[in-house]
């Protein structure tokens, strides 16, 4: 039976619906805002998977074309392999809704997404997330707490709900959330220099309507909710417990506090393997999973006590102590900018590539259709962690956390009018323990600053992590992955001294409250002013000039109606320019000609000839031409490329001559005034008042160069 809720939140309506779609699906329902429909569904398996320890999720979300009025290009004319922008919000959604499953459920599980009406003005992200929860609340998989997303925006001073396309072009924050009834559990954000207590209470106010999107919700599995399975936990074995403690927790205090990952590994490792001989000398397969599983339980334990109870990390830290950092710029001989960037055990080498508009990256999607002339790319090879593993292209991890930033250094980035570039980043991760998405921001903004690239001001990024046990909190500044991965929250800010440009938080727990937030994001900003005064040791400013190795890039403006003459038929001209200088040549509609090339000469060859191409002819003034042709009443003079005159025979020289090869020969230079255009375009010369005005061929070549230098200097 088909039931519907909908709610009216600052203006916008979002409705949700099921009972009509995919009944086949353990839960599956339509949400809408404005024309953006998505069907989202929830399935799972109908028994555990077995010998795994760990909670097989999977999340799609998937864009149809159709669903704009729009046929997907290339060959097969059908959807193809997910786009970054689809990757991003499988993350997105994934992220959130994860922990909050029951412990001990195995079952595979699988929530897809498929946006059905897209209007362009709606985007589907955020109310894909709305519905992913929708789904799995209606339905009889042990999701328990109910999620609702939001997208914040802010447009002078005010903050938006759920904004369309156009109002988060205005916005400087583009803030999506996710959160329980009882506080928040996921941030991703993106902002111009925003401050802190701003960023409190953007995440306020979204808090506010995601608890009335949650009641909505609530309202929908009233009318068609399901009774939830049942999850059997298996108990663990008290006794196996014990033995585990009382053999390894001194032990594995000492070991973590080793300073050295792969030292303290090593450590733990020894630990486990005498622990095996001594507690199961047989191998009892049984009985190895249940030593395993306590000791993951013990070292999760320890590592989480020396936070709250000592105030001290696994590598010997305080909880506020950022890892010793150091900064190179210039690392890389032939590239444009490069930079190292190393903290403790963390290492991202950042290089800047400079291109023209023919290098940036092309949008299509049902939201953004345009180029983009900054982008990111984030490498994560298998080396950097001392594993090894088949080198494939980039995953839903690489992409993500390359997005991320991307996004903390966007909004330093010069527009396209002040410095005419492609940008494009990469970072290749060397080493990795803690962070190195941060990493890549620090190095990512000094590698900029040494190719030249005139950011508004140096970007730092850190990560930070919580533990929270009972009524003990411990924040901790620049996390490693262990604390990563056995504490409660992954919370990374990145800005420059102003502000925050991006924020990203993953909780673990039922979610976060105002007090706890405030503190980390003070903490974490006074890590960031840490970090930034380190970058600074290595560099303070963009450098004055870009690398030797990148183009120049110049730009003139032409007539709009010249710009048939650069390209000529076919595209002929501007290719001969272009086989003639080697240089790299770009034209927009508005006759604005960006001329770029590493070579200056070859630059100011092609400007000359465009400037031949496109320059009208003015009555009075004097040129140096060629003679082309002789006729019987005159010669027809070039005076500059694709452009001549007929001078008259009456109009060569002051006396009267007979034949014009009395006086002429083709291929002459001579000076020669316009004395007249007619109607049709006919340009009339005069070599004989060019003369009586004292014009010379060196006086008009030279008054030609000191003009070019002139512009030159300009």
């Amino acid at each position: 039976m088909r039931q519907k809720v909908e709610i009216d939140l600052d203006g916008k309506v979002l409705s949700i619906e099921s009972g009509e779609l995919a009944h086949q699906a353990n839960g599956a329902v339509l949400i809408r805002q404005g024309d953006t429909q998505v069907l989202v569904t929830a399935t799972m398996s109908s028994s555990p998977r077995e010998g795994i320890d760990f909670f097989p999720l999977t999340v799609d979300f998937r864009e149809k074309t159709y669903a704009a009025g729009k046929i997907p290009g290339g060959f097969f004319k059908r959807e193809a392999r997910p786009s970054d922008l689809e990757t991003l919000v499988c993350r997105l959604i994934d992220r959130p809704i994860r922990p909050l499953f029951d412990k001990g459920f195995k079952n595979e599980t699988q929530v897809v997404c498929l946006v059905l009406s897209h209007d362009s003005e709606n985007p589907a992200d955020a109310i894909a997330l709305v519905g992913a929860s929708a789904a799995l609340t209606l339905s009889d998989i042990p999701f328990n707490n109910p999620i609702a997303g939001a997208r914040v925006g802010r447009i002078d001073g005010n903050f938006v709900f759920n904004p369309t396309r156009e109002e988060i072009d205005a916005s400087d924050l583009n803030l999506i959330m996710a959160g329980t009834m009882e506080g928040i559990v996921m941030v991703e954000s993106g902002c111009n220099e925003l401050s802190e207590e701003i960023m409190m209470d953007a995440l306020e106010f979204g808090h506010d309507r995601i608890k009335k999107l949650i009641d909505l919700q609530m309202q929908l599995k009233g009318l068609l909710g399901k009774e939830k399975q049942t999850v059997e936990v298996e108990e663990a074995d008290p006794e196996i417990e014990k033995q585990v403690n009382d053999f390894a927790k001194a032990k594995l205090s000492a070991a973590m506090e080793i300073a050295g990952k792969q030292e303290r590994r090593d450590a733990i490792a020894e630990i486990k393997d005498s622990m095996k001989a001594e507690l199961n000398p047989d191998n009892d397969e049984e009985k190895a999973a249940a030593i395993k599983s306590s000791f993951q339980g013990l070292e999760k334990s320890v590592v989480r006590g020396m936070a709250v109870d000592k105030q001290k990390r696994i590598d010997g830290r305080g909880l506020s102590d950022i890892r010793p950092i150091s900064c190179s710029v210039g690392y890389l001989a032939r590239t444009h900018g490069s930079a190292l960037f190393t903290r403790g055990e963390t290492q991202a080498l950042a290089t800047t590539t400079l291109g023209t508009s023919m290098d940036e990256q092309r949008l299509d999607t049902l939201e953004v259709r345009g180029n983009k002339a900054f982008y990111l790319h984030y490498n994560f090879p298998a080396f950097c962690t001392g594993e090894v593993k088949f080198m494939a292209g980039p995953g839903r991890r690489e992409v993500g956390h390359g997005m991320l930033a991307e996004r903390a250094l966007a909004p330093v980035v010069p527009n396209k009018d002040d410095f005419p570039y492609t940008i494009r980043l990469v970072s290749e991760v060397l080493e990795s323990n803690g962070s190195s998405s941060m990493a890549s921001v620090c190095g990512g903004a000094l590698s900029m600053m040494d190719a030249g690239v005139p950011i508004k001001a140096p970007v730092a990024g850190i990560a930070m992590g919580l533990i929270k046990e009972d009524d003990k909190i411990a924040i901790l500044s620049d996390i490693l992955g262990d604390e990563d991965h056995l504490g409660d929250m992954d919370f990374k800010v990145a800005g420059t001294k102003e502000g925050i440009t991006a924020l990203q938080m993953d909780i673990k727990i039922g979610g976060l409250d105002k007090g706890i937030m405030q503190q980390a994001l003070q903490q974490a900003k006074e890590g960031r002013m840490h970090i930034l005064g380190e970058m600074e040791k290595a560099l303070t400013e963009p450098r004055d000039d870009l690398s030797k190795y990148a183009p120049r890039i110049v730009t003139i403006q032409i007539n709009t109606e010249k710009i048939k003459d650069v390209i000529g038929p076919g595209g002929k001209m501007i290719r001969s320019i272009i086989d003639a200088t080697g240089v790299s040549i770009d034209i927009n509609d508005s006759g604005q000609v960006k001329i770029a090339s590493s070579d200056e000469e070859a630059a100011k060859k092609a400007i000359k000839i465009i400037e031949d191409l496109v320059q009208e002819v003015e009555v009075g003034k004097v040129y140096l031409g060629t003679v082309k042709k002789i006729v019987d009443f005159g010669a027809f003079v070039e005076i500059f490329s694709g452009t001549d005159g007929l001078v008259h025979i009456s109009q060569i020289c002051e006396r009267r001559i007979n034949k014009v090869t009395d006086e002429l020969s083709e291929g002459d230079e001579i000076v020669v005034k316009v004395i007249d255009v007619d109607r049709q375009g006919k340009v009339k010369l005069s070599r004989k008042e060019a003369l009586r005005d004292g014009a010379t061929a060196s006086g008009v070549a030279k008054d030609e160069e000191e003009a070019a230098a002139a512009a030159d200097k300009s």
